[in-house]
């Protein structure tokens, strides 16, 4: 598994209804490549991004921050929840799990994979095909889940078929990193591999 360190590039300016939204002091981003274990596929080509305290969580309705930091940089959030107790991956969309409260021990790249500690304020950026997997999480743990337009999750349970994989490999990237914008990781670490 290779880890990749590098520093965030700039702090999130938004307009309409907020002047600002408060990022997180800049930290490390760690790029994980997982390869496929057993039934879970994974995406050896993407790497998950682990974003440390991206966002400074404040206020009464710390979801929101998030939701707007991702609907800004064109990842339109879908839902608020946790992440389930079960290992499974997605096929139709790149996935980005923002915690607004709480935290939680996950497990990415399927059974006995690569366990990640979270806490309000991180983020993940699982692309498709990535096994996760909640091992266990405090009781007001809240994720916020976005994905590129026109994406959404399907629940994936077994080893892909070759059109889930054929889909997986197809997946069209997202035009802006989620938290960081046009210039942020996803450039970085995914786009650059366009041509590999």
């Amino acid at each position: 598994m290779l880890r990749r360190h590098f520093s965030q590039l700039a702090a999130l300016a938004l307009v309409g209804g907020w002047n600002s939204l408060t990022v997180a002091a800049p930290k490390a981003v760690q790029a994980l490549r997982l390869q496929r274990n057993g039934w879970v596929p994974n995406n050896p080509r993407l790497p998950v991004l682990v974003y440390p305290q991206a966002i400074a969580v404040q206020g009464s309705e710390p979801a929101a921050l998030f939701e707007r930091t991702f609907a800004a940089n064109g990842w339109p959030p879908q839902w608020r929840y946790g992440v389930f107790d079960y290992h499974h991956y997605h096929t139709e969309g790149h996935e980005v799990l923002g915690v607004a409260s709480g935290s939680a021990r996950l497990m990415l790249g399927g059974p006995d994979g690569h366990v990640v500690p979270v806490r309000a304020g991180d983020v993940l950026l699982l692309p498709a095909g990535t096994g996760h997997c909640n091992l266990g999480s405090s009781d007001d743990f809240l994720v916020v889940g976005a994905y590129p337009p026109g994406q959404h999750a399907d629940i994936c349970r077994a080893a892909p078929t070759a059109a889930q994989q054929a889909r997986i490999d197809g997946l069209p990237f997202p035009d802006s990193d989620p938290v960081q914008g046009a210039q942020g990781a996803v450039k970085q670490y995914w786009l650059s591999t366009r041509n590999t």
